[in-house]
């Protein structure tokens, strides 16, 4: 019964923390902390490189104390002074036993140095290479929210009826251009062009016979009447035409 009941307190709490975890917000935090691994890293490796340095140091005093001692020994014996050069060389053995320990612990140092660059070098493909990745997925989520986003418009836009309202208007637009080009088309049909060029011609007749009457009065002739009779019996032999091509023409406007 406990195991029962702790699995559904773990199930519930974990189903909680799935619903409340971003994955894009993990995945930069994952990044920050990898990079924030890299100085802590770099630290200890300096500080395995110092003990490195100061081994070397350590060594390199030794070397020459065993030299130093080893100038006393030879310099006593020569000067036969056994006692000194005895006291000299228990000082030579423990320097030398020093300096085999000192060089010890100078190779692990400098293995564990080696170790270290290596495992610094490791580390640091693997966090490019899980960065890369982790940028990559965070692109991905990005494309998918915008596809979400436009799948989510594009269906209200048909849930809405902005489809169907779209397309019928469309439709209504090209039907009212339609219906007036047809309009168009049957208004140029209806005008006769005969009447017109007819009342053109009237009117420049009678235009004509009005200047030449105006230059037979400027030269003095009695011309004035003449031309005046002339030109309204032009008008008058036209003005039948005239009519019958008007009552065509009003005849056709009324029928469209």
């Amino acid at each position: 019964m406990w195991r029962r009941f702790v699995r559904a307190i773990k199930s519930l709490f974990g189903g909680i923390v799935g619903s409340i975890e971003d994955p894009k917000r993990i995945l930069e935090q994952n990044i920050r902390e990898l990079n924030d691994q890299v100085p802590r890293m770099n630290e200890n490796i300096a500080t395995v490189k110092a003990n490195a340095m100061l081994l070397q140091k350590e060594v390199r005093r030794y070397e020459e104390q065993v030299q130093d001692l080893t100038a006393r020994i030879q310099s006593a014996i020569r000067a036969e002074r056994d006692d000194i050069a005895e006291n000299y060389a228990l000082q030579l053995q423990r320097a030398r036993e020093n300096l085999e320990v000192s060089r010890q612990h100078l190779k692990q140092a400098q293995l564990a140095y080696d170790k270290a660059l290596q495992v610094k070098k490791a580390f640091m493909r693997e966090k490019d290479r899980k960065i890369r990745e982790a940028r990559d997925a965070m692109r991905e989520s990005e494309r998918s929210e915008w596809q979400g986003r436009v799948a989510d418009t594009l269906e209200q836009f048909e849930v809405g009826g902005m489809d169907a309202t779209h397309d019928e208007m469309i439709a209504r637009i090209k039907e009212d251009t339609a219906r007036n080009e047809a309009r168009m088309e049957l208004a140029l049909d209806s005008v006769d062009s005969e009447s017109l060029e007819l009342e053109y011609d009237a009117e420049k007749l009678k235009a004509a016979e009005i200047v030449k009457q105006f230059k037979k009065k400027m030269r003095g002739t009695p011309a004035l009447t003449e031309g005046k009779e002339s030109a309204e019996v032009v008008v008058e032999r036209n003005e039948p035409n005239i009519r019958s091509q008007n009552t065509v023409h009003v005849n056709r406007t009324n029928h469209v």
